[in-house]
């Protein structure tokens, strides 16, 4: 038997041609393949990509019926002092329309359920929050309503300013109570709270007492808790159950959650996470309502960078120095001269430092404007309505209802010398109610 003859010995000749230039080509055909194949995965991931920033972008609702009523008082505005720093004017709405409807009745009103002035320092080391209470009472501005008509200039509580004349007029009410330039403002309602809530699966809070509010369904153990969106809501929102019923022991509850939220965003590494930034973008702009320079993912992004940076402990909360108005116990007016040295910090962008306890100077004022004995809340030698900037007494025409009057204060003198540092009464974003 014949052995049949061996292969060829394999080499560079060997393949479909004497050349290997087969190989060659097939190697080439996938290399285009696999090109072909990127290109295609790069266009369909920034396709999406650009999908879901158009969707991110189109969720936020832009304000402009405000930015067109504040260009019609751009010269009486205040001037900008500090260039770099921010002042943004964070409003919370009590609207029950649409979803908010199971909140209560729909009367086709607003109020300002929440307004904090958030102040972030030039050089990115800071942020402060100041809350005004609703029934704080205010210069309000004339203002322009919805439909058109406008109001004479008066006495009111805060919040009667959003109900009449939207942001806008808000706005005015602080620039003209404080002298700070409202630099952007974002409007969020009941759903939207939430919603943000939720896509940050819950909130910590530590509580001193236990809750029982039946308002809000709310019952909770002394101790930590993670909040989901409604719990929060009831948490923040609840008053005649908790503490003292007060809505100063409200506003600190709002506090400590906003500086609870921030930390968790911060340790959680939402920002840097796009898994888990996109279901809390997607939250946030489908329930804001803001300026135009903030309408826009570019614009909420460059406000998010130049705070991200910021610690928690340099994270500032506090209410605005005030008392109870004198001609009715269940309002309030601001304290001066407190009130005025806080503004003062926050127009020249200097230090504004809190403390769990009322300070010493504060206190001081405090407690000189009570001191009289005769029930008027007011000492002849203490804070005066022409000491800070009223015009006699608003008892006539007030209503007590409305909680405003025709009258109308004068306008509070801007200071531009800061003294180096003022503190108050607050906390910060690293403290909780346990701490």
């Amino acid at each position: 038997m014949t052995d049949s003859a061996a292969p060829p010995p394999l080499g560079p000749g060997s393949g479909s041609s004497p050349t290997g230039a087969g190989r060659v080509r097939r190697r080439r055909r996938w290399l285009r393949y696999a090109a072909f194949g990127a290109a295609f995965l790069v266009l369909v991931a920034g396709g999406a990509g650009w999908i879901l920033y158009e969707k991110l972008d189109g969720n936020i609702t832009e304000d402009t019926d405000a930015a067109a009523e504040l260009a019609r008082y751009e010269k009486e505005r205040p001037t900008v002092l500090v260039d770099g720093a921010q002042n943004l004017l964070l409003i919370g709405s009590d609207s029950r329309a649409g979803k908010n409807g199971k909140y209560g009745r729909n009367d086709g009103t607003q109020r300002s359920d929440t307004t904090i002035l958030l102040h972030v320092s030039a050089d990115r080391k800071s942020a402060t929050a100041v809350s005004f209470p609703r029934d704080l009472m205010v210069d309000v501005p004339a203002c322009r309503k919805p439909d058109g008509e406008r109001i004479e200039p008066m006495f009111a509580m805060f919040n009667y300013a959003f109900e009449v004349g939207g942001s806008a007029c808000t706005i005015r009410t602080v620039e003209k109570m404080t002298g700070v330039r409202i630099d952007h403002h974002m409007v969020v309602d009941f759903q939207g709270f939430k919603n943000m809530v939720d896509a940050v699966d819950g909130v910590e809070v530590c509580l001193d007492k236990p809750i029982d509010d039946p308002d809000s369904h709310l019952k909770l153990a002394a101790g930590r808790h993670v909040l989901d969106g409604e719990q929060a809501l009831g948490y923040v929102r609840a008053r005649k159950t908790l503490g003292n019923g007060s809505d100063t022991e409200r506003m600190d509850r709002q506090q400590q959650f906003l500086g609870a939220l921030v930390t968790k965003v911060q340790s959680n590494g939402v920002l840097l996470n796009p898994a888990k930034l996109y279901p809390v973008l997607d939250a946030a702009t489908s329930s804001l309502t803001t300026d135009p320079g903030l309408a826009s993912l570019r614009g909420l992004y460059d406000l998010v960078r130049g705070m991200r940076g910021i610690p928690a402990d340099h994270i500032q909360f506090l209410t605005v120095p005030r008392q109870s108005y004198v001609y009715n116990a269940n309002r309030d007016q601001l304290l001066e001269p407190a009130a005025e040295r806080l503004f003062t910090q926050l127009r020249t962008d200097a230090t504004v430092v809190v403390t769990k306890e009322t300070p010493a100077d504060v206190q001081a004022e405090t407690d000189q404007s009570y001191d009289n004995g005769d029930g008027t809340g007011m000492s002849d030698e203490g804070i005066s309505y022409e000491d800070s900037g009223y015009e006699g007494g608003y008892d006539e025409g007030y209503d007590g209802d409305d909680g405003w009057s025709d009258e109308k204060p004068g306008a509070a003198s801007p200071s531009p010398t800061p003294s180096p540092a003022a503190t108050f009464r607050g906390n910060t974003a690293a403290q909780d109610g346990c701490g």
